[in-house]
């Protein structure tokens, strides 16, 4: 199980790199960033309405672990409509880059991705949005615990991988990338939006409850009766409609 476990919570060989990713998205920015194993690509979707002399908020989205940021650009549109700049980082081995994904990987990467990032002369370094999709939450609460968000998504997220290991009988100890997603919230002081399916098998909705319960009155809760894990959220368009309420009442958005 110790020599395993990083096959099952990173199954990059299922996820298949499209031919062309993000073709017929405007503006697409395909890039890369140096880690010790060598580049990792990423890709930046430009806010509309942001420019230098008008800078925007912007989105670091962590997807989940058998996906690509090649499915994710043309999703990512109604964040651009509300005036946000997208930053979709990829993990080290999934798609074209290169490396083996770890937690120290995932994090060290991500924080070479945020200083790229907020180099940036239309992004408004003040008003970062982190959101994270299942295994992405981890990949977003890594980063928020070096660089605090001014809001956080977590959608179908676990409070740490060493929890979610009980249910298929393994010991914490031996767990190498804990992601303690819970203790990061805890500590965190920004609004948290926690979205998740009441049907979820493979991170049950107890997981939501708690990080729910860890940011206290800065969380709302999002609840999908009929959704699981892979369909949620079951209506993508009602789900950008609570986002974008959650942002304007967190200040991120006019």
């Amino acid at each position: 199980m110790f020599s395993l476990q990083r096959l099952m919570i990173y199954p990059r060989h299922a996820a298949e790199p499209l031919r062309n990713p993000g073709q017929g998205v405007p503006g697409l920015v395909r890039f890369t960033v140096d880690s010790e194993e060598g580049p990792v690509e990423g890709f930046y979707l430009p806010g509309e309405g942001a420019s230098a002399q008008r800078p925007g908020p912007a989105v670091i989205f962590a997807h989940g672990n058998a996906e690509l940021i090649d499915y994710w650009p043309a999703e990512m549109a109604r964040y651009r409509r509300m005036g946000l700049g997208v930053l979709l980082p990829e993990y080290r081995g999934y798609g074209r880059s290169a490396g083996s994904p770890s937690q120290e990987a995932i994090t060290a990467d991500l924080l070479r991705f945020y200083d790229w990032l907020v180099a940036r002369p239309e992004v408004d370094a003040k008003r970062l949005v982190y959101h994270g999709r299942s295994l992405g939450g981890g990949a977003v609460c890594a980063l928020a615990a070096h660089h605090p968000p001014a809001a956080l998504v977590l959608q179908s997220t676990f409070t740490s991988i060493r929890q979610l290991a009980r249910r298929f009988l393994m010991p914490g100890f031996l767990v190498r990338d804990p992601y303690d997603n819970l203790e990061v919230v805890r500590r965190l002081t920004c609004p948290v939006l926690v979205a998740h399916g009441r049907r979820d098998s493979l991170i049950p909705f107890e997981h939501a409850m708690d990080l729910r319960a860890a940011a206290g009155d800065r969380a709302r809760l999002v609840a999908y009766p009929e959704a699981g894990h892979n369909n949620c959220p079951p209506d993508w368009s009602a789900f950008w409609d609570e986002v974008e309420r959650f942002l304007r009442g967190a200040g991120i958005v006019d």
